[in-house]
């Protein structure tokens, strides 16, 4: 049987996390998350660092185990996934030999899989056909980082996880790398991928899941994400008023004071703006979307709010 075949014929997601948790020590990396990848997806893992991403990875991949709860790939367990040939990764970490070419070591990953893809059609996916011949230990950090993209993708998988992949790459690059990225998911396959790079997860994934304190705190679209930390931002010139009243006007979720200027998080700036303008308070008035940023701050700055103990 096929891995389209045995595709067609099951409905079970690519990835499935059921109450994981994962502690090392005292430290609670995992809080018992649900997390359900549906087959097609490109799925952004966000989070700050120690949320939780990179113990997410490695239970995924079956670098780890869960202290409890479940975590099923296509059904089955990680390691069945992975030695099947059903699940490529890039990892952060890991160094090929430097003697050899990239070709020889793409080649060599390609033959411990069942149904690779071929060679030369890996090295054109990560942009490497003209660097095939050229040792690995004299690439570029991108370079490297490609030829990592490459083994990810040779044994032709229907799930691609990739922990931080754009690192070390330019502008230039991390476009490039995002356009293979596109045609690898348009076939139909599945990719999971954590970044640091907001703008990259608003850009390319189809789903963003932020991680932080080992929980999940949002679950959605780029604009699902936006809308629910507040979805526009307004800002005005102080000139010395008091600003206690700002976060008592309607609509607005948190207020920042920047200088002598605000910045109001609102839900409704319509009614906010209308208030404002109720208080004669409009000074050089400026309304604008919040960013995937803005979003991310504030989820973050909402579970501080929670785990902190009351003073």
């Amino acid at each position: 049987m096929t891995k389209d075949q045995t595709k067609d014929q099951t409905k079970e997601p690519a990835v499935a996390l059921r109450a994981a948790t994962r502690s090392y020590g005292t430290v609670r990396a995992l809080d018992g998350i649900d997390l359900t990848v549906r087959r097609g997806e490109t799925v952004a893992l966000l989070g700050r660092n120690g949320a939780g991403k990179s113990t997410a990875v490695s239970l995924l991949l079956g670098l780890d185990e869960p202290d409890g709860g479940r975590v099923e790939l296509f059904g089955g367990t990680p390691e069945q996934a992975v030695a099947s040939g059903r699940v490529g990764a890039m990892l952060q970490e890991g160094r090929a030999t430097p003697r050899v070419t990239v070709r020889e070591v793409v080649s060599f990953v390609a033959r411990t899989y069942p149904s690779p893809m071929p060679v030369a059609e890996a090295l054109a996916l990560a942009g490497l056909t003209d660097f095939a011949e050229r040792r690995v230990g004299r690439l570029s950090g991108g370079q490297a980082q490609r030829v990592r993209f490459a083994i990810a993708l040779v044994g032709n998988p229907e799930l691609i996880v990739l922990d931080e992949p754009t690192t070390a790459l330019d502008v230039e690059a991390r476009q490039e790398f995002w356009e293979a990225m596109r045609g690898y998911a348009r076939r139909g396959n599945t990719v999971l991928f954590s970044t640091h790079y907001l703008e990259e997860a608003d850009a390319y994934a189809d789903r963003i899941v932020v991680l932080d304190a080992g929980r999940i705190v949002a679950d959605g679209t780029g604009e699902d994400l936006k809308r629910a930390a507040g979805g526009n931002l307004v800002s005005l010139d102080l000139a010395g008023s008091p600003t206690e009243w700002l976060a008592t006007l309607p609509g607005v979720v948190s207020v920042e004071i920047r200088g002598d200027r605000a910045r109001l998080r609102t839900e409704d700036s319509d009614a906010t703006v209308r208030a404002l303008a109720a208080r004669d308070a409009i000074r050089s008035l400026e309304v604008t979307r919040a960013s995937l940023n803005d979003a991310f701050l504030t989820l973050s700055h909402r579970t501080r709010e929670r785990l902190e103990p009351a003073r």
